[in-house]
């Protein structure tokens, strides 16, 4: 009898969603990360475009008191719309070229593989999240001794839109479809989340329907900051739906992989 196939160890098997095992998920980031490097207009655009957006709405406007009140809105926004258009095509890339299918023929579990994309969109999340608020405080937004709290919805909401990213790119064939999908996911998150129109000055339908939309959660948790001027629950509760969210989309996103990509 022939002998049975070994596992390496530390990996699981590549047909099922599996749990992330550490190493081949690390790996995975290690890949991804490297060929943004090797992609400097990607990483600019991931890292400059929402700082001078808002510099460009600062003085478009040319009122701090104005600034104060809609840039805690844009720190949930430019990151979420930026990262999941980046994280869709990339991915969308990846599917089409059959580095995906190579990758999914290793016994690798598959949410090792999604998580491992998680990582690597998530630290340039990280950095570019951490750009955008340090730009926003130099150009007047007040956020006390919060400047920390700040940043963490600011990171949770990129990495919301990494996961809805990488979710998106499972039902598009070309990198034109997977834009296309901006506006059936991003566009009634931003409408509903309460930046034109305060949420509870909506009709009664939509007022619920920004229930379900994770974008809402965010732009209240910085909101709650920045009026407040400290953490309470409320904070804590929009936080952990917003990662609650993207962990789900992470999740549904590794139920799309599968062996046939093309």
């Amino acid at each position: 009898m022939p002998e049975p196939r070994r596992r390496l160890p530390g990996l699981g098997d590549g047909k099922r969603v599996g749990a992330v095992t550490g190493r081949p998920a690390f790996a995975t980031a290690v890949r991804v990360g490297r060929q943004l490097r090797h992609d400097p207009r990607t990483v600019v655009l991931l890292l400059a475009v929402p700082s001078l957006l808002l510099v460009l709405l600062r003085y478009m406007f040319n009122s701090k008191e104005y600034f104060q009140e809609l840039a805690p809105s844009l720190l949930a926004i430019f990151p979420l719309i930026l990262m999941f258009l980046v994280t869709s095509i990339t991915t969308l890339r990846e599917r089409t070229s059959g580095t995906l299918e190579r990758l999914m023929a290793a016994p690798m579990a598959k949410l090792d593989l999604i998580v491992g994309y998680a990582l690597a969109f998530g630290l340039v999340a990280l950095v570019q999240s951490l750009l955008a608020t340090v730009v926003s405080v130099l150009l007047g937004l007040d956020v006390g001794g919060i400047f920390g709290w700040v940043l963490v919805v600011a990171w949770a909401d990129a990495l919301l839109g990494v996961a809805l990213g990488l979710l998106a790119s499972a039902f598009a064939r070309t990198e034109f479809q997977a834009i296309q999908f901006m506006p059936l996911v991003i566009f009634p998150q931003l409408l509903l989340c309460g930046l034109f129109v305060a949420r509870d000055e909506m009709a009664t339908l939509l007022y619920w329907i920004s229930y379900a939309m994770p974008l809402t959660y965010a732009v209240e948790a910085l909101q709650r900051l920045v009026e407040d001027g400290g953490v309470g629950s409320g904070y804590f509760r929009d936080l952990l739906i917003v990662l609650a969210c993207a962990a789900a989309g992470l999740v549904l996103a590794a139920g799309t992989l599968r062996r046939q990509t093309r």
